[in-house]
């Protein structure tokens, strides 16, 4: 259960963070059969060096319940190009869940891949973040961008995809804010 804006805005406040406390600051930017466009932007006053260390640490922040094992232990990442985010299965198998296309340390991941229900589909997906720093506060930036044909609606599926992605920034940006997954933890 996700707490009230209210009781998120006084929690960001006191900890002179604004990350976890603004659900409104996602959203499907465009959406059509075709494909759709899901973004947000996340704040804190931790520096893009130490936000990156955990960013590529996805067994860290991870929902379990967004995995194929169900164990986010399972994850990582190779944070450089062609790198995998990938995924441990029992009985030794394995899922990619994306590809590393661009790296920038501490300022730009960008990778490849249809993520859950998309990557049995005939899409294609880029996951960009961005870290930014003004006046010592590092925004988080992420955008999805996914295109091609599904045998299901990709405009019905996007607030889906939208509210999954939401939920592991926001797990990101409590590990970062106040050292765990916060109430997003589902470890």
């Amino acid at each position: 259960m996700r707490p009230s804006r209210e009781l998120c805005f006084r929690a960001a406040c006191l900890a002179f963070t604004v990350f976890s406390a603004s659900p409104a600051a996602a959203e499907v930017v465009q959406a059509s059969e075709e494909g759709f466009v899901v973004a947000g932007t996340g704040y804190t006053k931790a520096g893009p060096a130490f936000v990156w260390a955990e960013l590529v640490r996805p067994a860290r922040w991870w929902s379990k319940s967004h995995t194929w094992s169900g164990d986010s232990d399972n994850l990582s990442l190779d944070p450089q190009s062609a790198g995998c985010f990938c995924e441990d299965l029992p009985d030794g198998g394995s899922a990619e869940h994306m590809r590393v296309i661009h790296v920038l340390p501490d300022s730009l991941l960008r990778m490849k891949g249809a993520l859950g229900p998309l990557q049995s589909e005939a899409v294609d997906a880029v996951l960009t973040i961005e870290l930014k720093t003004t006046d010592g506060i590092t925004s988080i930036e992420w955008t999805y961008v996914v295109g091609g044909y599904a045998r299901f609606s990709l405009h019905d599926i996007a607030p889906a995809v939208d509210g999954v992605l939401t939920e592991q920034m926001e797990r990101l940006g409590s590990l970062i804010d106040f050292g765990n997954p916060g109430h997003f933890d589902d470890r």
